[in-house]
């Protein structure tokens, strides 16, 4: 099928006609005797990341990474690479549903690094927390031959519960929801970024 016999929503991204599992495989037409994974269209950042959470918690990673995505790129440039380390977990848990070892192992390990330069709590999240909890899981993956149980942590909140701001000096979330950017997150992701600056 070519590009412009795609079909396409009203925001240009491609239509998924094909249903996926939970993992995000891509599934048979027609399928319907699996759990499948649902869309969902969050109407704010807020909703994005608030829905993402609950995805955690019910272990349904690769729609939780979904729904973070939206996060990440309405973030201002300072919490870009914290974001992006937060939803390199959930997609940590996809790869470990899925039994890819490896990739399970890279990306705990990706996430660790991306969120050594963020205090021990951020943005209403206990980072602290979701640092060890990446360096166990793949310390364990490292030494393990086979997909273990490595007891997935539940999203790190802290009580006020996570939070986004698009002003990176801000203290407290916004009192008004922040809208979704105009441009859908696949056209956005593959595009190149000016390399973040870090004070040492």
């Amino acid at each position: 099928m070519s590009q412009q016999e795609r079909d396409r929503r009203d925001d240009g991204r491609p239509e998924q006609a094909r249903p996926r599992d939970r993992t995000g495989r891509p599934l048979p037409y027609g399928t319907t005797d699996v759990p499948l994974a649902q869309e969902h269209e969050p109407r704010s950042v807020e909703e994005a990341l608030l829905l993402g959470v609950a995805l955690w918690n019910d272990e349904r990673f690769f729609e939780a990474h979904e729904c973070l995505e939206h996060v990440w790129h309405a973030a201002p440039e300072a919490d870009r690479e914290f974001w992006q380390g937060v939803i390199q977990v959930a997609v940590a848990g996809v790869h470990l549903q899925r039994g890819n070892l490896a990739g399970a192992t890279a990306l705990f390990g990706r996430a660790a690094d991306r969120l050594a330069g963020y205090p021990d709590v951020h943005r209403g999240i206990d980072v602290e927390q979701l640092r060890v909890a990446c360096t166990g899981a793949r310390a364990a993956l490292q030494d393990a031959d086979a997909v273990i149980e490595i007891g997935f942590p539940e999203f790190p909140a802290m009580d006020g519960g996570p939070w986004f701001t698009p002003d990176p000096s801000a203290l407290r979330p916004p009192e008004l929801p922040t809208p979704l950017s105009d441009e859908p997150v696949w056209l956005t992701a593959g595009r190149a970024r000016a390399p973040r600056r870090r004070t040492t």
